[in-house]
């Protein structure tokens, strides 16, 4: 089954990633973009080798210590350039095999690819009369080496040597690029969600009083891996009764009780990209009455979120929407008390939803793009197809709030589906990890 399935981008779609750059760029300018680096986790050991993504966004190359170049000419000729790690029989014995020059141009379509080694002799002279550079200004130790290599151009000048007189962030370009995904992409989000709600259903059906949460993350990642995502996207919360009240809990150590929730928000990295779905049911596999009401509540929200998706629509408009229904839902259950118009002019509800709605998902867990905020943080973008986000409402009652009546205390829901925008409204990625209280109960208890 899995061969019959998208599970990376083709060659083609990185190229036309490059392209699309390349029309934001002007003539006679320069883009840099520097690969990720391994991390030490330990002595002499690293953590697993993460790409940069707006780098794996151009090229789909997948070592690290690169470097690309792009050159737009004064003409508009553009042409790409790989700095990459050179082949060494002896490192590849010991540590996994280099692509090396050549079959870099071959597979990955660059005009021109060089050994890492041989940078500094190139990029001054790439760089030399070029009016613009771009490149992320937000990698502090790589803007280092691009001012070294202007410094080196600079101090040519009486023989002729121009730096570019233009600095500008790639951000401001790529970002808005990885925003709008394609066909392909959306395929293999599509595709990661498939697996990550899969095993999200493994770990309902392995839940049981007594388990330790890391027993039920090791559920998760291995349907992941099984399934074709070889790793978490994102730290795996496995949050069992009042640790669900903790929003990046990832200690994943306790034991579960009975008559407490579990929260679960894990997705499975496909091929670069991210699914992003939380889940929340009981240990024992049936809601309390109080459990069900605020499941209830938010699952509702989550629903209304979701089907009032389309282009035009905006993550400001879904708040509003989601906080006064959900405003309502806590005063009707004696969560809240007062007037309901001034509980949601005053925003009362952000004591107990106090996270966003949503955001932007593809090659990062939240992904970049603006959200056309305000000074008071409201997202004002208007949705586009194309565009892939996550709606997840969510309500918080520690245990240690005496506000409120005691059998609400210690409960935390969270549910999190993957929405893509689409031309006629929206398409819910997050089909497998069932949501509704019937299927829960009916999937725990098999």
């Amino acid at each position: 089954m899995l061969q019959q399935l998208l599970a990376k981008l083709p060659i083609s779609d990185f190229k036309q990633h490059r392209a699309n750059f390349f029309e934001q760029m002007p003539n006679n300018s320069i883009a840099l973009f520097k690969a990720g680096s391994e991390v030490t986790r330990s002595n002499d050991t690293e953590f697993g080798f993460c790409q940069e993504k707006n780098f794996f966004y151009l090229t789909g190359f997948n070592e690290p210590e690169a470097l690309l170049v792009m050159i737009k000419d004064e003409q508009g000729k553009e042409s790409t350039v790989l700095f990459s790690l050179e082949k060494d029989e002896l490192h590849e014995i010991w540590h996994g095999r280099r692509i090396g020059q050549e079959k870099a141009k071959q597979v990955y379509g660059f005009d021109s690819a060089y050994e890492l080694s041989e940078v500094d002799a190139f990029l001054p002279d790439y760089i030399n009369g070029k009016a613009q550079l771009f490149f992320a200004f937000a990698h502090h130790d790589f803007a280092s080496q691009v001012f070294s290599w202007i410094a080196q151009v600079k101090a040519t000048f009486r023989t002729g040597g121009k730096a570019p007189s233009i600095l500008k962030d790639s951000a401001e370009i790529i970002d808005e690029l990885r925003l709008i995904k394609s066909d392909n992409e959306i395929a293999i989000i599509r595709q990661a969600n498939i697996i990550s709600g899969k095993a999200h259903q493994r770990a309902m059906q392995k839940t049981a009083v007594g388990k330790f949460e890391y027993q039920i993350e090791a559920e998760i990642l291995h349907e992941f891996a099984r399934s074709g995502a070889r790793y978490a996207a994102y730290g795996t919360i496995v949050a069992g009764g009042d640790n669900a009240n903790i929003l990046h809990y990832t200690d994943n150590g306790d034991v579960l009780n009975d008559n407490e929730l579990l929260l679960i928000d894990a997705g499975g990295e496909l091929g670069g990209y991210a699914a992003d779905i939380t889940r929340t049911f009981p240990v024992n596999g049936k809601f309390s009455e109080e459990q069900k009401a605020l499941y209830q509540l938010v699952l509702d929200a989550k629903n209304l979120a979701v089907n009032a998706i389309k282009p035009g629509m905006s993550f400001a408009k879904l708040n509003e929407l989601t906080n006064e229904f959900l405003t309502k839902g806590l005063l009707d259950l004696g969560i809240l008390s007062g007037d309901l118009s001034e509980l949601i002019s005053e925003k009362v509800v952000k004591k107990y939803f106090i996270h966003g709605l949503g955001h932007w998902l593809g090659l990062d867990v939240h992904d970049v793009g603006s959200y056309h905020a305000n000074s008071e943080r409201e997202q004002h973008r208007p949705f586009e197809p194309g565009m892939v986000m996550t709606i997840e409402p969510g309500i918080y009652i520690p245990l240690n709030d005496t506000c409120v009546d005691e059998k609400w205390r210690g409960m935390g829901v969270r549910i999190e589906d993957n929405i893509v925008v689409t031309t006629q409204g929206f398409e819910n990625l997050t089909q497998d990890a069932p949501d509704t209280i019937a299927e829960i109960e009916a999937l725990m208890a098999k």
